[in-house]
């Protein structure tokens, strides 16, 4: 049973609060002076400056201020877009009106089960329901301070005011600073919003200093609170202590015809090792999330997080297997974790579901022994088509506005690397505020995305801007080049993944992948990594590529019908290098009735290495390479 919640204990600052109570009704004159720089202010601090204004003038602390903004959205601008949860600027005021209610991006006709022993599961997603309708704290903070709603989406100086002046109005009415930052979350369940509110109380408590994305300097000094934290993890759930947690079951359920839904039951790790944490995202917001995964005829994952405030919930227990990947093998050998949002508005999204995402992905490394790398960390575009014929239809979230460098960092693994300089091995490493790659289509149509940051770097085919980018025959048969729409992963490699260079040029590297030489100019956007490299034995001009780790037909019960081992459309040949993952021995988890005790995990003796092919990570029979250290 939760611990009674006891309001957490900031006497200093209640009594400041009530001693600048007054400064909250100030005249729309006296904001607007306040509004403005001082001349002597470095332009780098400008936005200090401004919640240090906004602070004084709403009788706000200063450093409640600061950790609201943090853990909504790092202090970032984000070129003015709309998070995932509808909310803009430093301060989050959310405008579901401007943002609108999000579309769904078809993102192909992939099988979320993935195995060929069983029909295709298909399933029609619905429009995404509307967010709730609280998304919508703009038009309160725009009069509270008497200014329209579009400045305070595009001016960050008054949207940091009308966060103050919300955060003022809710302790106010609320006579508690933590009451009051647990309704600023926005979230509508008790638990979610106390989570929120020690998340920033934590943050304050730590400190935390930074450069945003469009320049500015900003600190917030540690500062002593001691929040009362209230214990809100469902004791039916599987997650780290100290967040939100609930229990949101998925059904495990016999259909008509012979059918079930929405998962398989299995023994995990007793039966297979969990070698992956596949990251999606929902493509809808969080209510159309709980009722598709409660939905025996729908698919399945085994989490959902919540934007506005980082809630977790859990549907199917880790030991289970889960519809989810497109890759039956990855789905066998994997948890999967869906986070609201969106892959192809341009949208950011919150620092409390980095944080939240982040602890709940440690939480599982450290549970299955799985390595904190992007070989074992991936997302749903890093999975591969299991045959040529799925490959077009896998999807491709989270999408290149996914902060991978920034959520490693969370995790305490950092992305860098510690190879030597000069080294054959780099790892993917953009700075995402300032690498904003030209995509298209965020909202169909072909349209440009917006102008913002990115862990994606785009390849061409020579060292040379106006160059084509590569060719994927998987994505494209007819063998035309790659393009810049959003879903279009053809010739894009991402942060955290590692390659073997294949040259180097004037100012620009030439990396493998999928067979061709991959160029972009390498201005800080890799770092040198240490680890081992795979290519052809000797003798082989090619080796085969596959999308999943199957077994020989020979190890196959009489009661199990053999799955074709099906190479990929791809060459990998002698003299290229592609960057090792793991050595993982063959498996079939066949699991095609609603009764457990007729599922059977075949092993092989064939064993294979994963590699960092493409985009998406692929897999070569170890008989077929060699694997050497990169250098």
């Amino acid at each position: 049973m939760p611990r009674p919640f006891r309001p957490v204990t900031l006497e200093p600052l209640r009594r400041r609060s009530k001693r600048t109570a007054g400064l909250a009704v100030l005249s729309l004159a006296a904001g607007l002076l306040a509004a403005v720089p001082a001349e002597a202010a470095p332009a780098d601090q400008q936005r200090q400056r401004d919640f240090a204004a906004a602070a004084r003038e709403f009788g706000v602390p200063e450093h409640v201020l600061l950790g609201v903004s943090f853990l909504e959205s790092r202090w970032d601008f984000n070129a003015g877009t709309p998070s995932t949860s509808a909310g803009y600027g430093p301060m989050h005021l959310t405008d579901l009106r401007e943002a609108g209610a999000g579309t769904h991006h078809d993102e192909g006709g992939e099988d979320p089960r993935g195995d060929e022993a069983r029909q295709p599961k298909l399933p029609v997603t619905p429009a995404p329901k509307p967010p709730p309708p609280g998304l919508q704290t703009i038009d309160e903070a725009a009069a509270l301070i008497g200014q329209n709603v579009k400045t305070l989406r595009t001016d960050t100086t008054q949207n940091i005011r009308g966060g103050a002046a919300l955060l003022a109005k809710y302790q106010r009415e609320a006579g508690d600073w933590h009451a009051a930052v647990a309704r600023y979350s926005g979230a509508k369940d008790e638990a979610g919003a106390r989570s929120f509110a020690d998340e920033v109380f934590d943050t304050i408590s730590k400190g935390v200093s930074r450069k945003t994305d469009d320049g500015q300097n900003v600190t917030l000094a540690a500062t002593p609170v001691s929040p009362a934290r209230a214990q809100t993890e469902d004791a039916k759930t599987e997650c780290p202590k100290k967040v939100s947690c609930l229990s949101v079951p998925a059904p495990y359920q016999e259909l008509p015809n012979n059918d079930y839904g929405n998962h398989d039951k299995a023994d995990r790790p007793k039966s297979q090792k969990v070698e992956y944490i596949v990251i999606h995202d929902t493509e809808g917001y969080w209510d159309t999330a709980m009722d598709l995964v409660r939905d025996p005829t729908y698919v399945s994952w085994h989490y959902t997080i919540r934007s506005s405030d980082g809630q977790i919930a859990q549907h199917v227990p880790t030991k289970d297997v889960a519809w989810h990947a497109g890759n039956w093998y990855v789905n066998a050998k994997s948890v999967g974790i869906e986070h609201e949002g969106f892959a192809a508005k341009g949208t950011w999204y919150t620092e409390a579901m980095y944080r939240t995402s982040a602890k709940l992905v440690g939480y599982l490394a450290r549970k299955y022994d799985v390595p904190l790398d992007r070989a074992h960390i991936i997302g749903h575009d890093n999975v591969p088509g299991t045959i040529p014929s799925t490959i077009k239809g896998m999807h491709w979230d989270p999408g290149p506005y996914w902060d991978w460098s920034h959520y490693f960092d969370l995790m305490g693994a950092p992305l860098t690397g510690f190879g030597r300089p000069g080294s054959p091995l780099v790892t993917i490493t953009p700075d995402f505020a300032t690498n904003r790659p030209a995509f298209t289509g965020c909202e169909g149509g072909g349209k440009p995305c917006p102008a913002r940051g990115s862990g994606s770097v785009v390849l061409r085919s020579e060292p040379n801007d106006a160059a084509p980018l590569l060719k994927d025959i998987g994505l494209r048969p007819d063998g035309s080049a790659s393009t810049m729409d959003v879903s279009d992963i053809g010739s894009r490699a991402e942060t955290g993944q590692r390659y073997v260079v294949a040259e180097r040029r004037d100012g620009w590297t030439a990396i493998w992948y999928l067979g061709q030489k991959g160029w972009f100019r390498d201005a800080r956007a890799t770092s040198p990594a240490f680890g081992l490299v795979v290519t052809p034995k000797p003798g082989l001009a090619t080796v085969p590529v596959f999308g999943r780790a199957y077994p020989e037909a020979e190890a196959y019960p009489a009661n199990v019908p053999v799955q074709q081992v099906v190479p990929l459309p791809y060459t990998f040949s002698a003299g290229q290098r592609y960057s090792l993952g793991n050595v993982v021995g063959s498996e079939y988890f066949s699991a095609t009735t609603f009764d457990p005790a007729n599922h059977v995990v075949v092993k092989g003796k064939t064993r294979y290495v994963q590699i960092q092919f493409g985009h998406r990570i692929a897999f070569v029979k170890a008989d077929d390479v060699r694997i050497l250290p990169a250098f």
